[in-house]
């Protein structure tokens, strides 16, 4: 296995030790934090986030989008002493690669690891690719936006005109300026762009997006399967 450095950022001390005596221990590297200022001081440029939830509300997305405004892509996995499903599939809906239970465990870890740095290279792209989107949707006006939307959302040029009460001739004027700021060949690009900048589609197979011509969209999804299976795997339930 590739040595990976691990950026382990956790306000307890002795925790943050142990993680990185385990990271170690499994032939990887360990660079400490004892928060995330500390750790955009320093920006990393390879390896991977490992972050403790404190419990703090949209923890996960904050760290991300503190993390995507500095240049930096890497892969965020979140740990915490006990993790309940709502807080994991919250965290795997917002941008988490995965959702670990401290104390690490060794052998579990070492399981876990192995499947993180699998999908690590990958998921970074797609992270990557969502900050990207999202900047060129910052480009938009509103009723750019508001037409692209419902283009993801399936609907036809005409239909557009209906739900914005606009002509369809003024559709078509709001969607050339868009394909044109958004530098999309075709329909089709401009909804990829769509999807990459929700933060909340995951899982989205490419074959899904399909051919759309002239007047026809795509109906997004917004799929949480992901999220919940991570959860289940720690057979967890919902705290009242």
């Amino acid at each position: 296995m590739e040595r990976t450095t691990l950026h382990i950022v956790c306000g307890d001390s002795r925790s943050r030790a142990e993680q990185a005596r385990i990271v170690f221990a499994l032939g990887q590297h360990a660079e400490v934090y004892a928060g995330l200022e500390e750790l955009l001081d320093r920006p990393p440029q390879e390896g991977i986030v490992l972050a403790a939830d404190d419990g703090e509300p949209d923890l996960v997305a904050s760290i991300i989008r503190r993390l995507g405004e500095a240049g930096i892509w890497l892969p965020v996995v979140i740990a915490a002493p006990e993790p309940a499903i709502g807080r994991i599939v919250a965290a795997i809906k917002a941008g988490a690669l995965d959702y670990l239970r401290l104390p690490l465990e060794m052998g579990m870890f070492a399981r876990s690891l192995q499947s993180i740095l699998a999908e690590a290279t990958w998921h970074a792209a797609r992270r990557r690719r969502e900050v990207e989107a999202q900047h060129a949707l910052s480009l938009l006006s509103r009723r750019e936006h508001e037409v692209l939307e419902l283009l993801s959302g399936g609907c036809s040029n005409k239909e557009i005109a209906r739900r914005l009460a606009i002509s369809p001739r003024t559709v078509e004027i709001h969607r050339g300026n868009m394909m044109t700021k958004l530098r999309a060949g075709h329909a089709a690009d401009a909804v990829r762009l769509w999807i990459d900048a929700q933060r909340e589609v995951r899982d989205l197979p490419v074959e899904e997006i399909g051919q759309i011509d002239a007047d026809d969209g795509l109906a997004g999804r917004i799929g949480e399967r992901r999220s919940v299976n991570r959860a289940r795997r720690f057979g967890l339930r919902q705290r009242q």
